[in-house]
């Protein structure tokens, strides 16, 4: 309360505010080198239509990761994805893009077209991973909004359960 009354009296005031009485910082990238996966200067169609694309030629699933560069568990998912266990399951298995959502938990989003585009609804937090066959249909209905506590996951966890998602397919008929 205290805290409140004198940020409060120091914004009307005009006064400077020291470092620790203000909002955190943006991320840096310097910090967090994984957050630049999350551009919001793509274009998340093209991008997605082009990793399909790829993944239809490979016959490989896609990974579509809808995140932000300011939320730290899609730091966390971005970050286990460039360490040489991931990359290797990534590069044989799946054709991977980063999607930047912004917040929308506080209906502050964006691109949220995309997860709609493949009937993920109403989401709760980021990231949400939504795994793909070639031919665009989501494999994970049930877990695609459960990966917002990817920082609290353990790596094996993590990737046993991209590594199971990298062999499931649809029956096609």
């Amino acid at each position: 309360m205290i805290r409140t009354a004198f940020l409060s009296m120091a914004l009307l005031s005009g006064a400077p505010l020291a470092a620790h009485e203000i909002a955190p910082e943006p991320v840096k990238e310097d910090k967090h080198p994984e957050a630049r996966l999350y551009d919001a200067s793509i274009d998340a169609t093209e991008a997605v239509d082009a990793a399909l694309a790829r993944a239809a030629e490979r016959k490989v699933n896609v990974l579509v990761v809808l995140g932000a560069n300011w939320c730290h568990d899609s730091r966390a998912f971005a970050g286990w994805m460039e360490t040489p266990r991931f990359k290797t399951l990534i590069e044989e298995r799946y054709e991977l893009v980063y999607v930047n959502v912004g917040m929308p938990q506080t209906k502050d989003g964006h691109n949220l077209h995309i997860a709609e585009r493949f009937g993920v609804t109403d989401i709760e937090g980021t990231p949400t991973v939504m795994m793909l066959s070639w031919d665009g249909i989501l494999l994970n209905d049930d877990t695609a909004k459960t990966w917002r506590n990817t920082a609290s996951r353990s790596e094996d966890e993590i990737f046993e359960e991209l590594a199971l998602m990298a062999t499931t397919e649809i029956a096609r008929e």
